[in-house]
């Protein structure tokens, strides 16, 4: 007897063995014809796939689960492994060939050690082939056989790599069986799940890339060809990914930061660890000093802590070992403790609420610093400003009393919600990181780890925002409140943070002085409101596409006289910029009128003040957006005076009307 318990709870019997596609079918033609895959007690699985005997919890999955995109994927992998083999013959050897659900580029890949080469220009014809190979809707079916005769199976189709896999597996596994899928001619050893058959795939995919790769990354053996794609359940899906694709290449912060000359990424410095060039620096300044300037209007105490630390002192906090993997290695000096670059400024800031003794009227104590942090991050996960080895916290520590914390969570949460207000990074969600109950990672008792989580629950629920709870989310030390910002192209990325600790005031034993003269424990908010500037600035410069803000761009202002003869009427009019700390270039050279104003638009400079003959003898300025709308003429105090007040509204106030009702530049 079979029994199957449904998502609604209700329950089918049937007297033998039943696969979940025979349970679709049951419950009606409809989802017999949608069904894509089953969960199974659990486990993705095909929907021929039997279930044994007894009770099992069933799932049919449609092309609108969320688990049907790998399923369809990972097919679609194999279809273009077919179609490899049937264009490139026999001697095609096929490696590994995954789903990517989570790359926000590509769908899937397959790896190919190939008789020649393939470039992208054979993409086309590869993707014909797959079409071919859809059309002939060919059944996928599983086949569970013994090592030895699995081995075989492939030997007779030349897969050497295969082979190789199936060796590991009986290695590291004890594999006594492996599955091979089917389809045709067609066989790959793999764990499935796949579609029914070819031609559930449908007509939604597209190869996008042609890249190299070394088998388990071996260097010295030899390399093999990656082919990229990705696939959809709806043509329409496929089109929007492909344009959100585009923008990310228009976007591409590594590309317009070369371009704009905003960073600098040095093999001679090392990977991953930014150098920040005068523009870059410029965009950096700003916010710093906008935000230093809020932190002092909200009783915060400037700090600065060394880039480097005894190693006992992480021990102590913790951040050594829990960390240890994603840190540089520690400094040994001989017979002296070992040093550890910083991976963290609170264990800094905590020594600095130490020296000194505080009562309960002192507190909150609340310290911050832009401070210099460093892990080790693989080299194949660095990428731009996004993802570094060396990068700037904007990082605050409050120490404050029990009572006291969910005030001073709330300050913070309103603070990293102005920040994405002014920055125009609306399109955000609020996530609560807790911890994993079933884990060992986290420090601390489970009292002092439920008072937080409701600390921060409190938070979050009596502010009106919607919020998600996710476990194994949180710090080692403490819950957390995430802001998860949505970028112009979709992307998720997590910037804001804030944190509730109990724990590290424990390991260092700090206290204060009560009411009732007796020693109590502080308690610690950890929070960024930018997290790390590095990232913060690269995901700006896609936001923006490069095009800052009046008040965050490197150049605010291009005079541009229209000849030589206009550049000292040009230069009284910078002069008049800058005498009110308005960045200005004055483009004085010899080109003619029409490349000066393409210069400064390619350079994305928010406003072009164009002078000539006329406006000389007006005592005017000639105004352009960078977006190609011409302002007109005004005087030069009337162009000071509403510059200055764009440029201190951060966005609020806008200087001037472009025709065709657009402002300023608008993200996305």
């Amino acid at each position: 007897m079979v029994k199957v318990i449904l998502p609604d709870q209700s329950v089918r019997e049937y007297p033998g063995p039943v696969s979940a596609a025979d349970v679709a079918a049951d419950i009606s033609p409809g989802l017999a014809r949608a069904a894509l895959a089953a969960e199974v007690d659990g486990k993705l699985v095909d929907l021929a796939r039997p279930l044994g005997e007894g009770e099992h919890r069933l799932r049919l999955l449609t092309g609108r689960d969320a688990e049907s995109l790998e399923v369809l994927r990972h097919t679609a992998a194999h279809v273009l492994a077919q179609a490899m083999r049937r264009l490139y013959g026999d001697k095609v050897q096929y490696t590994i060939g995954p789903a990517l659900v989570d790359d926000f580029q590509y769908g899937f890949y397959y790896d190919f050690d190939l008789p020649g080469p393939v470039s992208t220009e054979d993409l086309s014809a590869i993707e014909d082939e797959m079409r071919r190979i859809v059309k002939e809707d060919l059944p996928i079916t599983c086949e569970t056989l013994p090592v030895e005769q699995a081995k075989a199976r492939l030997a007779e189709r030349g897969q050497a790599y295969k082979q190789e896999m199936i060796d590991d597996l009986v290695q590291l596994q004890d594999a006594k069986e492996v599955s091979l899928y089917a389809q045709g001619e067609f066989l790959d050893m793999c764990r499935g799940p796949h579609l029914p058959s070819t031609g559930r795939l449908g007509k939604a995919f597209r190869l996008v890339s042609v890249a190299g790769a070394y088998w388990r990354g071996d260097e010295t053996k030899p390399m093999l060809t990656r082919i990229y794609g990705t696939a959809f359940f709806d043509p329409k899906q496929l089109a929007e990914h492909l344009e959100r694709v585009e923008q990310a290449r228009k976007r591409d912060h590594r590309v317009l930061g070369k371009q704009l000359g905003l960073f600098l990424l040095s093999e001679q410095v090392g990977p991953g660890i930014p150098l920040w060039l005068p523009n870059g620096a410029t965009v950096r300044m700003e916010l710093e000093n906008w935000l230093r300037g809020e932190l002092v209007k909200r009783g915060y105490s400037i700090v600065y802590t060394p880039h480097i630390g005894k190693l006992d002192l992480y021990r102590t906090s913790g951040h050594y070992p829990y960390y240890k993997e994603s840190q540089f290695p520690p400094i040994e000096l001989g017979d002296e403790e070992g040093y550890l670059l910083k991976p963290m400024n609170c264990p800094h800031h905590i020594q600095i609420y130490k020296a000194a003794a505080h009562s309960y009227r002192d507190l909150p104590v609340r310290l911050a610093e832009f401070g210099q942090v460093y892990r080790f991050e693989q080299s194949g996960e660095l990428n731009g400003l996004v993802r570094v080895r060396g990068f700037c916290q904007d990082d605050a520590h409050i120490f404050c009393t029990p009572e006291q914390v969910e005030a001073e969570v709330a300050g913070c949460v309103e603070m990293v919600q102005m920040v994405l207000q002014t920055l125009e990074l609306s399109d955000y969600r609020v996530r609560i990181g807790l911890r994993d109950r079933g884990s060992d990672k986290y420090v601390g008792s489970p009292d002092n780890w439920d008072r937080a989580e409701a600390n921060i629950r409190h938070v979050v629920q009596n502010s009106g925002m919607r919020y998600t709870e996710e476990a194994g989310e949180a710090a080692f030390y403490g819950p957390k409140i995430d802001f998860v910002v949505k970028d112009a192209i979709g992307r998720d990325w997590q910037l804001g943070t804030v944190q509730v600790d109990y724990n590290l005031p424990e390991r260092f034993e700090l206290e204060y002085a009560g009411a009732d003269n007796r020693a109590h424990r502080p308690v610690m908010i950890h929070r960024a409101p930018f997290g790390s500037l590095e990232r913060f600035i690269g995901i700006l410069i896609e936001h923006f596409a490069g095009a800052f803000p009046l008040w965050l761009a490197p150049v605010q202002v291009a005079v541009l006289p229209v000849s030589e003869k206009h550049v000292d009427y040009a230069a009284t009019v910078a002069e008049a910029l800058r005498n009110v700390a308005l960045r200005v270039e004055l483009a004085g050279g010899p080109e003619k009128i029409g490349a000066k104003i393409r210069q400064a638009t390619l350079n994305k400079i928010p406003y072009m003040c164009i002078v000539g003959a006329r406006e000389e003898a007006d005592r005017t300025v000639s105004v352009r957006h960078r977006t190609g709308g011409d302002v007109g003429a005004v005087s030069a105090e009337a162009l000071v005076g509403r510059l200055v007040a764009e440029r201190d509204s951060r966005g609020a106030t806008i200087a001037f009307e472009v025709p065709g009702g657009q402002p300023a530049d608008t993200p996305g």
